[in-house]
């Protein structure tokens, strides 16, 4: 009977930390006032709590139970601490003298949001907002950061470590920024999101194409800012996230080969989440007060709506990159313009940007800009060029789907043009 009892503690204590984790360790953070100190009290808390479920019973909320124990088990990490050290103890006197607040839903999830911002501030370099955010915020450990972003753990960690220093000694605050500061910190908050799902969508390298634990992230990330603070780009980031997560189970084969967009099986395509981000574009769009990450989506949207690839409407997707890219300025999204353009006026037009783009000396060591001219090369029967410019792509790109892709498509080539 016992060991029954502490199976179900156990799996009890393991659900919680999955759903909850994340946000005791923001409100920890926000009371002691220290991330490792923070992150050692989680840990004891759950400890603890494997312990004294058994015996005592599960407490009727779990959350709050934990926020109050990991606090305790700081002040005695503290005390134990003080007694060998002659170091300033203004932390644990003032621990000591506050007392345990009562935790809400509101209040809780408020301090998930101000250490989204905590981690985002911009006094740290957007190197170190990603890591932080992935560490702390989404509970990545060390080595998948790392593994995500092509950084050796040991380099990834300091990195960590430094950031958290910083955040402690330049004393940045844990809080939401006040509205005049808030567009320039939200920004900040939007880009390390935009990222983290950019690396999960389309992984930078490695086995896979995707990565769906990034992406979920993102996305989860992406409703909390969306719940907490509904401002018009946020809106617009996740309805771009949503869309773009919609099409995943058509991107690849069942053995993980690259699916095309126009080959990719629509009846795939998950509908519910395609509707939830064509409202939430739409409210977007609405504000009159919406940026990139707003029309970014409403690209997505255009595709998503379209029954074939043959039914899209490609002169609606230029007239969006033309604003786009007055808006947001890159040679990535010129790029982006120049391959729809091809679509709408046919490729010889598409590929003269491109070649313009090359020209300048931009996107020279892009592989996705060399694998869209050996596109384009390939549709109008410039064999020789198509492959010059695949074999490039090749050669830049460090993704084994896209590498395998690429490999085809120069083998086709080779067989229909033999040198």
């Amino acid at each position: 009977m016992r060991e029954d009892i502490a199976a179900h503690v156990r799996d009890t204590v393991d659900a919680v930390y999955r759903s909850d984790s994340r946000r005791v360790l923001a409100t920890l953070i926000r009371l002691l006032g220290d991330f490792d100190l923070a992150e050692e009290a989680l840990h004891d808390a759950f400890a603890t709590a494997v312990e004294q479920w058994a015996e005592k019973g599960i407490p009727a909320n779990p959350r709050t139970w934990l926020i109050s124990t990991g606090r305790f088990k700081a002040i005695d990490r503290l005390r134990k601490t003080a007694r060998f050290e002659s170091g300033d103890s203004s932390a644990l006197e003032r621990l000591e003298a506050a007392e345990t607040p009562e935790q809400d839903e509101d209040s809780v999830e408020d301090d998930r949001l101000r250490l989204i911002f905590t981690c985002c501030h911009p006094a740290l370099s957007p190197d170190a907002q990603i890591a932080l955010t992935l560490r702390e915020v989404c509970g990545l450990t060390t080595e998948e950061v790392a593994h995500a972003f092509l950084t050796p753990p040991p380099t990834l960690a300091q990195r960590i470590v430094r950031a958290k220093g910083k955040t402690r000694d330049a004393r940045i605050p844990y809080e939401i920024p006040s509205r005049p500061d808030l567009p320039a910190r939200l920004d900040s908050v939007l880009h390390v999101i935009y990222l983290v799902f950019n690396e999960g969508y389309l992984a930078s390298s490695g086995a896979s194409l995707t990565r769906a634990d990034l992406s979920g992230e993102a996305i989860r990330l992406g409703r909390l800012l969306v719940e907490l603070l509904p401002e018009p780009e946020a809106m617009g980031l996740l309805a771009l996230m949503l869309l773009h997560e919609a099409r995943r189970s058509s991107r690849t084969t069942p053995s993980g080969e690259m699916i095309l967009l126009e080959e990719q099986n629509r009846a795939l395509w998950d509908r519910p989440r395609i509707e939830e981000g064509v409202e939430l574009l739409e409210n977007a769009l609405a504000s009159h007060r919406f940026g990139p990450y707003t029309l970014q989506a409403a690209i997505a949207a255009v595709h998503a709506e379209a029954s074939s690839a043959s039914a899209t409407d490609w002169p609606q997707i230029v007239g969006l990159y033309d604003v786009l890219l007055r808006t947001d300025p890159s040679p990535v999204i010129e790029l982006n313009r120049a391959a729809a353009i091809a679509m709408r006026d046919g490729p010889e037009t598409g590929l003269a940007l491109i070649d313009a783009i090359l020209v300048r000396g931009d996107l020279t060591d892009y592989h996705l800009a060399h694998a869209a001219r050996g596109d384009l090369c390939r549709r109008i029967g410039r064999m020789e060029d198509a492959i010059s410019a695949y074999e490039r792509a090749l050669e830049l790109a460090t993704q084994e789907p896209e590498r395998r892709f690429i490999t085809r498509r120069l083998e086709e080539l080779r067989r229909a043009s033999p040198r």
